[in-house]
């Protein structure tokens, strides 16, 4: 078992400005512990988490890979960046956060160079107007069908543009962002998905997408 990271440098008020780990969260760590043999044999150099959040995802995956990979993250929010730096060094790992929308700014200089990729997008139905903030409803607010931000990343790049040749992308999406129409986009952009890992919590079904290109 891999100790979940330490976030008891961050407070109340800090949960008042960013999105505090939740079982969406968990379950993305449980995907990564679950790999965590695949993940080591792949000998990640670049790590990239998009929306970081508290920084917890990027601090357990450091974890798992150890110091010889490079730990990058976004995220719109600038307490998010704060709060992303601040648990890396709570937990001795060295991550450094780019404060921009999605992965705008990274490429081409992270062209077909991330081996670890981690996107907890904003998922949850709300009204088009609540998307895009640069507060904290923009961790949850995802639009028509939840999937307004999704819809906006997987064309955006690709993914492949991203990926190394033997890259991992680990998404995860609820039940009303339609998984199976999601894993029918990535197929279209040369990229195999299959779902590794699912649970319910409270009223969502909620889904880990495993995307890699196809072989």
């Amino acid at each position: 078992m891999i100790p979940t990271p330490d976030l008891s440098h961050l407070t109340s008020q800090d949960f008042g400005k960013i999105y505090e780990p939740a079982e969406d969260t968990f379950l993305l760590l449980d995907a990564l512990e679950q790999d965590q043999d695949q993940i080591q044999a792949l000998q990640p150099k670049i790590c990239l988490e998009i929306g970081s959040g508290s920084g917890c995802v990027t601090t357990l995956l450091a974890k798992v890979i150890g110091s010889q990979a490079l730990y990058l993250t976004t995220d719109l929010n600038q307490h998010a960046c704060k709060a992303t730096f601040q648990t890396g060094q709570k937990n001795q790992v060295d991550i450094e956060c780019t404060r921009t929308n999605l992965v705008n700014g990274l490429l081409p200089r992270l062209f077909h160079s991330v081996d670890i990729l981690c996107f907890n997008p904003p998922y949850v139905v709300t009204p088009s107007s609540e998307v895009g903030s640069f507060g904290i409803e923009a961790s949850w607010a995802g639009g028509i069908d939840g999937r307004e931000v999704i819809d906006q990343f997987l064309p955006l790049v690709s993914v492949r543009d991203l990926l190394s040749p033997h890259g991992v992308f680990y998404l995860l999406l609820i039940n009303e962002n339609r998984p199976l129409d999601v894993m029918d986009i990535l197929k279209g952009y040369g990229l195999t998905s299959y779902i590794s890992l699912e649970r319910r919590a409270g009223r969502e079904r909620q889904y880990i997408l495993k995307i890699q290109r196809e072989s």
